[in-house]
């Protein structure tokens, strides 16, 4: 509905110029000829059409402002949820980061507290035990070394994923998933590949036959002070704490044992003691097998 005080110029001049050019029609019957009346209802029939239009205009106009604003008051709540969003997953990533942050303090932490018993495990060895390759059947249980790599510097990181790749089907069909992971690109050792790689299939192999589950094993492969930590945990049953104390006892075979001799973890324990390392493990009933070994980073031995 339009308003004298809701008109534009253009429409207040239109109108007032249609209404004087009407008053003149109608004046112009009485005293104008003819031609002059038929011009004044032409002009005035024109202003008539220029007011409508500039007024169907106007409407058109604010009609289209009023969907702009429309559009901009919906783009800016929806900027507005973005924003809020975004602060959201900020928030969640930063939350995530400080949880990460705190369990690698507790994983270092841990780590230590491990190494520190190895360690002392290590000092505690009676001297007959340190010198067991002295020992004609303990020492049979040593793989021999490929020709001319006994010194070779090799990566055990890179042996550790090659060796779960071998496994990775039958683990499969075990319900069993490997994963290596490792702090560096790669952490070297001087010692034999292929007795490296023999102590982890050993290893791994204990973990698919004894899982008796779908689960994991997490190999994880980092360094502490200037020795090499290796943990194979998987999240199988695990043993009671009694037995897990004999698993590297030569022909040792638990309660839940299913086949083999029980040379496995011997032999693997023999690799990691001919290099001057130490392996431990810890375990509860239902609990998985933690298998922990340091190695020192530089070992170099003759045959």
């Amino acid at each position: 509905m339009f308003t004298w005080g809701n008109l534009s110029r253009d429409q207040k001049i239109l109108l007032i110029s249609s209404c004087v050019l009407y008053v003149l029609v109608i004046f112009g019957f009485f005293n104008f000829d003819l031609y002059l009346i038929i011009v004044l209802f032409v002009l005035h029939s024109i202003s008539l059409i220029l007011f409508t239009y500039v007024s169907l205009s106007a409407k058109t106009d604010e009609d289209d402002l009023d969907d702009l604003r429309q559009e901009i008051g919906i783009m800016r709540a929806e900027n507005a949820q973005t924003v809020r969003d975004c602060d959201e997953k900020v928030a969640s990533i930063k939350k995530e980061m400080d949880d990460l942050e705190l369990c690698l303090v507790d994983e270092r932490n841990k780590n230590k507290e491990l190494s520190d018993a190895l360690e002392k495990e290590r000092n505690n060895k009676e001297p007959e035990r340190v010198n067991s390759f002295n020992d004609d059947a303990f020492s049979s249980l040593l793989p021999p070394a490929a020709d001319g790599e006994e010194n070779r510097v090799v990566d055990i990181i890179a042996i550790a994923k090659e060796t779960a790749e071998e496994f990775r089907e039958s683990a499969r069909q075990a319900g069993l998933t490997i994963n290596v992971v490792a702090t560096e690109e790669a952490l070297e050792v001087r010692a034999s590949a292929r007795r490296i790689k023999i102590m982890f299939k050993n290893i791994i192999d204990n973990s698919i036959k004894y899982m008796q589950k779908e689960g994991t094993l997490v190999i994880t492969i980092s360094t502490i002070n200037d020795d090499i930590f290796i943990v194979l945990k998987d999240s199988g049953n695990g043993l009671s704490e009694n037995e897990t104390k004999h698993i590297f006892e030569l022909n040792f075979q638990g309660s839940n044992r299913i086949s083999g001799n029980g040379l496995g973890l011997t032999q693997a324990k023999a690799i990691v003691d001919y290099y001057g390392g130490n392996i431990y493990a810890r375990s509860s009933q239902g609990k998985g097998m933690g298998v922990y070994i340091q190695l020192p980073a530089e070992t170099a031995k003759e045959e």
